[in-house]
């Protein structure tokens, strides 16, 4: 089966909202920064990077809210709005090119473990990250990190939303 061809559904906690994603992720990030932690009410909050064609609602609607976001351009985080479970978010600065899927409401989250761990200074002690899993004090660069066929999506993204 090629890449394009793969599906993986989601959805709330309540069922109201599904959605699938039309593709494997650009990467997953496993984020360990304080605004994460403090968002999701977790340790770290885990986000399959993808583009937001692929992404699709199959069944109700979601509420958009805006929040800060460290950077100070905000991210819009898209919610059920019964049960209020975050499905995904899109930072300003990004726009809506790329959306920030939570793992956590995937069918089959195991399958999408962090590709990387990022914002590692600020993770709780008592975390202890895989050896074979690349993790970075802040952020990474793109171009040495995403595997090459992620990076040509990238380009052909922006190079599309260039017009």
């Amino acid at each position: 089966m090629s890449e394009e061809k793969k599906s993986f559904e989601g959805g709330c906690t309540c069922g109201h909202v599904r959605y699938e994603m039309h593709s494997e992720p650009l990467i997953v990030h496993g984020c360990h920064c304080t605004w994460c932690q403090r968002q999701t009410g977790a340790s770290f909050a885990v986000n399959a990077l993808i583009e937001e064609d692929r992404v699709v609602v199959t069944k109700g609607e979601v509420n958009e809210i805006l929040v800060q976001s460290p950077g100070g351009s905000g991210q819009r985080i898209a919610r059920c709005p019964r049960c209020q479970v975050a499905l995904w978010s899109n930072y300003l600065v990004i726009g809506d090119l790329v959306r920030f899927v939570r793992v956590g409401t995937l069918d089959d989250s195991a399958n999408f473990p962090p590709d990387v761990h990022i914002y590692t200074k600020t993770k709780h002690p008592w975390v202890i990250l895989p050896p074979d899993t690349p993790s970075v004090e802040t952020y990474y660069d793109v171009n040495t990190t995403w595997r090459p066929e992620s990076i040509e999506r990238r380009k052909v993204q922006r190079e599309a939303a260039q017009g």
